[in-house]
C-alpha cells in the first residue's frame, strides 16, 4: 500500500502544479508512460532471456558476443532493425501497409490499460473492463488482415487468413474459459476480481478444479491467439514464409515482433488476475512487498512457461489445429462452464469441489479419447521403398 500511495501523492503533485488545461494530458500521459516503459524494458529482456533458454534447450550458447554473457544484443538488434532498409512493394498499399503493425501495436497496449497493477494502480478503472480487454482485442484480426491484403502477396494473404482463422477459432475458448471467473465473482471489473482473491493462494480461482481447467484452457488459447509455438501455423516458414509479415521488413517487422510481446504480457497479465490472484501475495506475510511486483512475478512465470513450450514442443498441423479448436476446447469450456455453476449452486463447498472435479475429469477423459482416435490424430507410419528398385 505505501508503495501505491507514494506513486498516487507523486502524480497528484505534479498534476496540480501543472496548468488547468495541461492536467487531463499530463494525467494520462502520467499513467499511460509507466505501463509503456516498463513493458517496453520487459521486451527486451524476454527476448534475450527467450534467445538464451532456447539456445541452453538446444545444447548452444545463444546470443554471447554483444556485451558481457550477450546482454547487450537487444540493442543491437534494436538499432539494425533501425537502420534496415524499409522495402515495400510497388504494388501494395502504402498507407494500409504503414498503418497495420501500428495497429496491431496499438490493440496490445490498450490492453494493458485495464489491468489493475495493485490496489489503486490501474490506469483506466471501467466497471467491465474485461469487456473492454477483449473488445480492443478483437481488432488485432482487423490488422493483420490489412498487413496481409495490403502487401499484394499471395503468400502473405494466404498467411493473414490462416492467422485469423485460427485467432477468431480460439478466441471462443479464451472467452469461455475466462467466463467462469466472473460467474464466481459475480463481476465484469477486472479489480474486483483481484479482490476477490484476496488472501492467501487458497482463495487463488487456479486452486479449485474448476479454476485449474479454466487457466489451462485459457493459456492454450492465448498461445494461438499471439502464435506463439506450437501454434504458429501462420509463420511457418515451410509453408508461408513469414505470413502476414512476409513484405514488411526493418522497424515495421520489428514492430510486429513487439506487438506479439506485449500481446503475450498483456495475455499473461490477465491469466494471473484472472487465476493467480493479481497482485495478491501468496502468503498474508508477504503484503509489505508492493502489489505490482507480485503481478510481474507472476506474468513472468507464465512467459518461462511459454518460453519452455516453445522450446520443446513441435508445430501442430493446420488441420490439427483447427480440429483440437473446435472439438476440444469449444466442448471442455462450455462444460467448464457447467461445472462452474455446479461449485455455486452448491455452496462453493467440498462437495461442489468433487463434483467438479468429476465433471471435468469425465470430459476430458471423454473429449481426449474420442479426439485421439480422430484419423488425422493417428500416428504417421513411415514406410522406405525396398527390393530391386531401392538396391539399384
Amino acid at each position: 500500500m505505501w508503495f501505491e500511495d507514494l506513486l498516487i501523492q507523486i502524480k497528484s503533485v505534479l498534476v496540480l502544479n501543472a496548468p488547468e488545461g495541461l492536467r487531463p494530458i499530463l494525467s494520462a500521459m502520467l499513467s499511460a508512460t509507466p505501463i509503456l516503459s516498463a513493458f517496453g524494458g520487459l521486451f527486451a529482456a524476454v527476448t534475450l532471456l527467450e534467445r538464451k533458454m532456447l539456445g541452453r534447450i538446444q545444447n548452444r550458447y545463444g546470443p554471447n558476443r554483444v556485451g558481457p554473457f550477450g546482454i547487450f544484443q537487444p540493442v543491437a538488434d534494436g538499432i539494425k532493425m533501425l537502420t534496415k532498409e524499409d522495402i515495400v512493394p510497388k504494388t501494395a498499399d502504402h498507407s494500409i501497409h504503414f498503418l497495420a503493425p501500428l495497429l496491431l501495436l496499438l490493440t496490445a497496449m490498450l490492453g494493458l490499460s485495464v489491468i489493475p497493477y495493485g490496489e489503486k494502480l490501474v490506469a483506466i478503472r471501467f466497471e467491465a473492463g474485461i469487456v473492454f480487454f477483449f473488445a480492443v482485442g478483437g481488432a488485432a484480426e482487423l490488422a493483420v488482415f490489412m498487413a496481409g491484403w495490403a502487401s499484394r502477396n499471395k503468400y502473405a494473404l494466404l498467411g493473414s487468413l490462416r492467422a485469423i482463422a485460427q485467432m477468431v477459432s480460439y478466441e471462443i475458448p479464451l472467452i469461455l474459459s475466462s467466463v467462469c471467473v466472473l460467474m464466481a465473482a459475480g463481476t465484469l471489473s477486472l479489480d474486483e476480481v483481484a479482490k476477490s482473491q484476496s488472501g492467501s493462494m487458497l482463495s487463488w480461482y487456479i486452486m479449485t478444479p474448476w479454476g485449474l481447467m479454466g487457466c489451462v484452457l485459457f493459456l492454450i488459447a492465448t498461445l494461438a491467439e499471439v502464435n506463439r509455438s506450437p501454434f504458429d501455423i501462420p509463420e511457418a516458414e515451410s509453408e508461408l514464409i513469414a505470413g502476414h509479415m512476409t513484405e514488411y521488413s526493418g522497424f515495421k517487422y520489428a514492430v510486429f515482433f513487439l506487438a506479439e510481446f506485449v500481446a503475450m504480457f498483456a495475455m499473461c497479465a490477465l491469466t494471473a488476475t484472472l487465476f493467480l490472484g493479481g497482485y495478491h501475495p501468496p502468503l498474508p506475510i508477504l503484503a509489505f512487498i508492493p502489489g505490482p511486483f507480485w503481478l510481474f512475478a507472476k506474468l513472468m512465470v507464465l512467459v518461462l512457461l511459454f518460453i519452455w513450450i516453445r522450446g520443446t514442443m513441435p508445430r501442430l498441423r493446420a488441420d490439427q489445429l483447427m480440429e483440437f479448436a473446435w472439438k476440444f476446447m469449444l466442448p471442455m469450456a462450455v462444460i467448464n462452464l457447467i461445472s462452474t455453476g455446479c461449485w455455486i449452486a452448491l455452496g462453493r463447498g467440498s462437495l461442489g469441489w468433487g463434483l467438479s472435479a468429476l465433471i471435468n475429469l469425465a470430459a476430458y477423459g471423454a473429449l481426449s479419447r474420442w479426439l485421439s482416435s480422430r484419423p488425422n490424430q493417428q500416428k504417421r507410419t513411415y514406410r522406405f521403398a525396398e527390393g530391386p528398385m531401392h538396391a539399384a
